[in-house]
This record gives structure tokens, sequence and C-alpha cells, in this order.
């Protein structure tokens, strides 16, 4: 005959060994990191979003056009959410979403952005209120408003920068002085939010296959460029020249592979260069040297080689140091 009242016993147990089974695991497992990925459709930001969702990061993928947003909201560990870092209304109502998801948010990836080019002399004030509005006040709006949760999560904030931001090249002087501000904001911000916890690094990619440029060379056709009527025609002409096949460049890879980097190290540089050539490198390094020689030569506060070799010697020490951890 069968004893009803062991069953019941054995069927408690086994109720009980399953819900042990199931906190046990559910301990285990970290949970899922949110990042929130600004200027998403396409480019460098795109690729940014697709790598980290991939790599088992939620992604709250930003962009202004509804079938990016639903295009984006298809991928796996991926939501598109309309998003224009120039309109405090949009930025409002995502900072309530993330809060609403309950997911939290570990890091921000202020990647919107846009390109002018053109004389410095000759390039209209209209144009600058454009590319700031994007370039420096979208990165200063969006961290404001989601340095709450930043700050909760102790999270990460990365500032796509340029090489641009490093060193001005001609006709991208514009350019330059929006990426150029973007150094100073990622420096500044990294020792504010780095007393709470918050990591803050820029990244400096090289040309990499993106609409940016392209964006741009459509805009100055339709604003009716002419190089003729420039002060400097043939500067002004050989400008008009960068307007050609974007695709030419490679896909922005290692700007993802830099963003993880600092997503899943525990102390982030505070930059990382992201070239698409390793020629380009090479450049940076030779302008950045350049400066400090300019800096320490024929100065009131002379410094000689040996002097500059020992500064050298002990920031490649900091820096290798900094690897090891």
């Amino acid at each position: 005959m069968i004893n009803i009242r062991n069953i019941n016993l054995w069927l408690q147990l086994a109720i009980l060994v399953t819900l042990i089974s199931s906190s046990t695991l559910a301990a285990a497992t970290p949970p899922q990191k949110a990042v929130l990925v600004t200027g998403a459709n396409s480019g460098i930001g795109r690729t940014i979003a697709y790598r980290l969702a991939a790599e088992g990061y939620f992604v709250y993928a930003g962009a202004r056009k509804k079938h990016d947003i639903e295009t984006l909201s298809a991928v796996e560990n991926m939501q598109g959410l309309r998003l224009d870092v120039t309109n405090q209304a949009d930025i409002d109502t995502a900072v309530k979403l993330v809060r609403a998801e309950g997911r939290g948010l570990y890091a921000l990836v202020n990647n919107a952005g846009v390109v002018v080019m053109g004389l410095l002399a000759e390039t209209d004030e209209s144009e600058l209120d454009f590319l700031f509005d994007v370039n420096v006040y979208g990165p200063y709006r969006m961290v404001k408003a989601f340095a709450p949760l930043l700050v909760d999560s102790k999270g990460r904030v990365v500032n796509i920068s340029s090489m641009a931001g490093i060193m001005s090249p001609p006709a991208y002087g514009v350019y330059s002085m929006s990426k150029h501000a973007i150094e100073a904001f990622t420096d500044t911000l990294a020792y504010e939010l780095g007393t709470v916890g918050v990591g803050v690094s820029a990244i400096e990619p090289g040309p990499f296959n993106s609409n940016a440029a392209a964006s741009n060379c459509e805009r100055r056709r339709k604003q009716g460029d002419n190089a003729s009527e420039s002060l400097m025609p043939e500067l002004a002409a050989e400008i008009a020249t960068l307007c050609g096949d974007t695709t030419q460049y490679p896909e922005p890879g290692p700007v993802a592979d830099a963003v993880l980097q600092v997503l899943t190290s525990d102390k982030p540089k505070a930059r990382y260069l992201a070239p698409s050539d390793p020629r380009q490198a090479e450049f940076i390094a030779r302008s950045i040297l350049q400066d400090l020689a300019d800096l320490s030569s024929g100065q009131t506060y002379n410094f000689t080689r040996d002097e500059l070799m020992g500064m050298l010697d002990d920031a490649l020490g900091d820096a290798e140091a900094s690897n090891d951890d």
C-alpha cells in the first residue's frame, strides 16, 4: 500500500532542493550589465553597439529615425531608443526608460557626432553652433543626465574623440576644436567622477568607414560650396577633394575593441588610440613629441634631453604598471 505521507515528504524535499538550487544559480550568475551607446544607427556607433551586444551586454542603442530604432531593437541583447543628443526631452525620456527597465546603467558611450570641414577663416558661425551642439554639448548633456545611474553602478564613461582631438589637420579645424574640447572634458570628468568610482576614458579613432564625413560633404554641396570664391582657392579646391568615397576606409572594429577594453578593465586608461593604419599611430606619437620639444626648447624654462628622457621613462613605467594591474 502506497504511503501518501511519505510521497508528500519526498515532494516537499524535491521542491526545497529545486528552490535552493535555483537561488544558488541566480546568486552565482552576475546581472547583465547595461550600456547606452549614442549614435548607434551607423558607422562607429553601430559597430560598438553590435559588438557589445554580442559580448553579452544589454545595449540601449540611441538613434533618431524610426526605421533605425526598429532595426536595432531586432538584435539580441539590444533595445533601440529615440535619442537625439541635442534634444533634452529625448534625453530625459531615455533616463526614465532606463530607470524603469531596472537594469541600471554600467556604461555610457558618447559616440554621436558630426563632421564639419572647411577653411577656418571662411566657416560660417552657424556651422560651429551645429557642430558643438552635437559633439560637445551632446556628451555634456548625456553625462549630466545619467551621472546618478553611473555613480550607483561605479561604471564607465567612454567618450569617442578622434585623432583630430590630439592634432589639428588642415580643413578639419572646426571639427578638431570640438574634439579637443572632448579631450579636456574627459580629463576633468575622469578626475571628478573618479573620486566616486566611475572610470572615464577617451578613444581616439583614425579614419574609418562612417557616414559622418559623407553627410558633411552632402551639406557642403547643398550650401553651394565654391572653391573659386575662396580667399585661398587652391587650398579650398584641395579640401573639396576630401569629399570622396568613405568606403575606402576599413570598418571600425578597432574602436569597438577599445570600448570593450574600457568596460572590462579594472583600471581603464585615460586614452586609447584606435588607428585604421599603423602609420597613423606613429604620426600621432611624433606630433605629441614635437609639441613637447617646442615647449621644452627656447622657453623660459628649458629641459635637457636627459631630463626629458627621464620624464618619458617615468611615464612609460607608470603605463606599464597600469597594464600589469
